[in-house]
C-alpha cells in the first residue's frame, strides 16, 4: 500500500505557449509532506527482515562502524528478532485494512490536515515513512508531479534527535539529489515546548482521564529512549523530553511526584536514558502504588512501541508487580486537537509561500 496526495489534481496552466512536444507542466502547487518512521508491509518473517534491516542498518540510529555493526546485525540479529517483531506486531495489527495502526493513523492525520486547507490555497498534503512504505523519496516524486515546486517537510516528532528528524530529513535529501529540477524546502522545527502542542497534550490527559472510572495515583509520561552518550554527543532530546514534560505538568498543574518521566524501548548492553520505564514501573508498583497510567507525548502517532510495548507489556509488568489499575491512554493521532495542532504549525512554517 502506498501513500496519496489529499489535496490537488494534476492540471494544465491554462493560457502557457509550450514549444511542441515540450512536457505538459502542472501549475504550480505547495507540497506538504508529513513523515513518520516507519511500518513494517506485513507481520511475516521476510517483511518483518526487511523492515528492521533497513531501520537498524541507519547510521543516524546505530551509531556503529558498519564493518562491527553489519556482520551482528544480518548474521545473528536479523535471523532471531524478525520472528519475535512480527509476533508484537500481530497482536496490534489493523486486520481490517491490513496494516500498523501507525500506517492507518498517519494517513487520517494528512486527509484531516489536507481538508483544512481551501481549494484556492494550492496545498498538496500527502504522507510518507523514513523506513518501510510509502517511502520519502516516492512521495516527493509523486508531488512533484504534481506541481509542487515548494515542499514543506513535516517529521512527525516533538522532540529533536538526529535519530528521528534528522534522519528524516537525511532521506529527503537524498531522493532530492536524484531531480533535476528541485523544489524549494522548508523543514517543520521541533515542536516540543509549542504552546499549541502542551495544550493538545494536557487537554488529551484530561479528556483520557475522564473516561477512567478511576484515578491514577501516578501518571508515567514516557519517550522512547536513546544510549545516553547521545546526550554527550550534543543531541538536544534528553533535553527537549524534559521540558515537555515540565510544561505538560504546569499546564495540568500537578505536583512534579504525580507526573514523571521515563524512557522505553532501550535494547543493547549501553547506558540509555533514564529512568527505564520497565524498572519504573515495577518499582511503583513494589512500593504500593496501585493506580498507574502511562502516556507517550513523543509520538505522534500510536504504533508498536505504544500498543504492544506499554499498553500490553507494561501493563503485565505493572499488575504482576501487585499494581491494581492501569492505563494506557491514547497519542494525539487524528482527533480534532491534534488536526489543530498540525494546521497551525505547518500554516506557521508555510507563511510567505501561502500568500504567494
Amino acid at each position: 500500500m502506498t501513500g496519496g496526495a489529499i489535496t490537488g489534481t494534476k492540471r494544465e496552466n491554462p493560457g502557457r505557449n509550450l514549444p511542441q512536444g515540450h512536457p505538459e507542466v502542472p501549475e504550480p502547487r505547495i507540497g506538504l509532506l508529513l513523515i513518520n518512521l516507519g511500518t513494517p508491509d506485513g507481520t511475516d518473517y521476510r517483511s518483518m527482515r526487511r523492515y528492521l534491516g533497513e531501520f537498524l542498518s541507519d547510521r543516524r540510529v546505530i551509531e556503529l562502524s558498519p564493518w562491527l555493526w553489519q556482520p551482528l546485525l544480518q548474521g545473528v540479529i536479523l535471523t532471531t528478532r524478525p520472528s519475535r517483531s512480527g509476533r508484537n506486531y500481530a497482536k496490534i495489527w489493523n486486520r481490517e485494512r491490513d496494516e500498523s495502526p501507525l500506517r492507518t493513523i498517519t494517513r487520517a492525520q494528512a486527509e484531516g490536515l489536507g481538508a483544512r486547507f481551501a481549494d484556492g490555497e494550492g496545498v498538496v498534503v500527502d504522507w510518507a515513512m523514513r523506513y518501510g512504505s510509502p517511502s520519502i523519496g516516492a512521495r516527493l516524486e509523486a508531488l512533484a508531479e504534481q506541481g509542487c515546486r515548494r515542499i514543506l517537510l513535516a517529521p512527525l516528532y516533538p522532540q529533536y534527535s538526529a535519530a528521528t528528524t534528522a534522519t528524516a530529513c537525511d532521506q529527503a535529501f537524498r531522493a532530492l539529489m536524484t531531480q533535476r529540477w528541485q523544489p524549494a524546502v522548508r523543514t517543520l522545527p521541533a515542536y516540543h515546548d509549542d504552546p499549541g502542542y502542551v495544550d493538545a497534550l494536557a487537554e488529551s490527559v484530561r479528556q483520557g482521564l475522564e473516561r477512567l472510572d478511576w484515578e491514577p495515583e501516578v501518571l508515567l509520561a514516557s519517550f522512547h529512549g536513546l544510549p545516553k552518550e547521545n546526550l554527550a554527543k550534543g543531541d538536544p532530546y534528553h533535553c527537549h523530553c524534559q521540558k515537555t514534560a515540565r510544561l505538560l505538568r504546569e499546564a495540568l498543574g500537578w505536583p512534579e511526584q504525580r507526573l514523571r518521566i521515563v524512557f522505553q524501548s532501550r535494547f543493547g548492553p549501553k547506558e540509555w536514558l533514564q529512568p527505564y520505564a520497565d524498572v519504573t514501573v515495577a518499582e511503583l508498583a513494589r512500593q504500593g502504588v496501585t493506580r498507574l497510567a502511562m502516556i507517550s507525548p513523543g509520538f505522534a502517532a500510536d504504533c508498536v512501541e505504544t500498543l504492544e510495548e506499554l499498553d500490553i507489556g507494561l501493563r503485565e509488568t505493572f499488575l504482576e508487580a501487585g499494581g491494581e489499575r492501569f492505563a494506557y491512554l491514547p497519542c494525539l493521532n487524528d482527533a480534532p486537537g491534534s488536526l489543530d495542532l498540525l494546521e497551525r504549525l505547518t500554516r506557521r512554517e508555510l507563511a510567505g509561500w501561502l500568500a504567494a
